[in-house]
């Protein structure tokens, strides 16, 4: 047999060896893709079986703490619009006034309530558990409570006054603890309950500008994955909304003083409307669902700042895990150029003041 007839039998059986591996990797593929289909729609399957029972609106009493206005207001109309019994919580008297009225025009039948309630419910807990107690006796136990209440400022670390971060965080986070404890005995002897703590995307991500406020509002999802925890076994579902940007007037009263570098950042995501978010939060925590976002970003950002967060189905769990990675390398990029835009803003900052002095 010549060399060349070697070479050929022998590439020939190469070939043959080869396509037999590449058959069997294929079949072996297969069966891995078959196999996590199968899986997912097994986690499918048993998903609603270990999911809390959606809370009905019809009937249910809803405490809304910051619903003069904003999201809050929003959120009281959503629930109004599906049966609820509505009782709004904020300090400016007129401006309750004002929102009863819009709330009332989402009625679906002449049993519905609104009640309001004048309190500031970041400073005195005794006061905030006495109105909350009121409200129980008028409208029956609390069903669900919306931690709406909430200020929020923007300015670089160092320009911001000292006494505004111990504000914020009266504000942000003890105004959310203070409702809460007062609703949630009551909750746990009935064993069932929603508890909605909304906070921001800023909440999720330290940005620029916002040395104050993210941490008032991070401080939410700590209380709210530790409460969790011990509400579980009550059949009490806790919410934690991450809200983006969106159209109030808490909003346009911010953007009044915040800094450039930030309004770029913010700029990126766009703004939204309270109706929408509003409608998204509450479908969450009806559902019990302890991570409520809205839109891409937010997706994104819930995914990707899961951690040791609860989930309220082996789904969710599994979508975190697929797409954690992927997740993560957009947002090196987001980052990145949230970066870039802060050394623009300094160079261009820097480049001004020499002109100045030249002048």
């Amino acid at each position: 047999m010549s060399s060349e007839e070697a070479l050929g039998s022998a590439l020939s059986h190469w070939l043959s060896f080869s396509s037999w591996w590449l058959l069997l990797l294929f079949v072996m593929l297969l069966v891995v893709a078959a196999f996590i289909v199968a899986f997912v729609l097994l986690l499918y399957m048993i998903s609603p079986l270990i999911s809390p029972k959606p809370l009905k609106l019809n009937g249910a009493h809803v405490v809304v703490t910051g619903g003069s206005s904003g999201i809050g207001k929003c959120i009281a109309m959503e629930c109004y619009k599906h049966g609820a019994f509505i009782t709004l919580v904020a300090r400016d008297e007129h401006k309750l006034v004002q929102a009863k009225k819009e709330v009332e025009k989402c009625a679906i039948n002449d049993k519905q309530v609104v009640l309001c309630i004048s309190v500031d419910v970041s400073k005195d807990y005794n006061q905030v558990e006495s109105v909350i107690k009121q409200a129980q006796e008028k409208l029956g136990p609390v069903d669900m409570l919306v931690n709406c209440a909430g200020s929020s400022i923007s300015g670089k670390f160092e320009e911001v006054e000292v006494d505004r971060f111990k504000k914020l965080m009266e504000v942000n986070y003890l105004g959310s603890v203070y409702p809460t404890r007062a609703v949630i005995t009551t909750m746990k002897e009935r064993r069932m309950g929603r508890i909605m703590f909304v906070s921001s995307q800023a909440g999720q991500i330290g940005l620029f500008g916002y040395t104050a406020y993210s941490p008032s509002k991070f401080a939410l999802r700590g209380l709210a994955e530790a409460l969790q925890m011990e509400m579980k076994p009550y059949n009490i579902y806790v919410t934690v909304a991450y809200p983006p940007d969106t159209d109030t007037p808490g909003f346009a009263e911010e953007n009044k003083t915040k800094p450039l570098e930030t309004k770029l950042i913010s700029e990126t995501s766009g703004v939204s409307q309270p109706e929408q978010v509003a409608k998204m939060v509450v479908k969450d925590a009806v559902q019990g669902n302890f991570t409520s976002s809205f839109g891409p970003d937010g997706y994104m950002l819930s995914a990707l700042t899961c951690g040791m967060s609860p989930v309220t189905s082996i789904t969710e769990g599994l979508q975190q895990i697929v797409t954690m990675g992927l997740f993560r390398t957009i947002a090196l990029f987001y980052l990145g150029s949230f970066d870039s835009i802060v050394r623009r803003c300094m160079i261009q900052r820097e480049q001004s003041k020499a002109a100045d002095k030249r002048e």
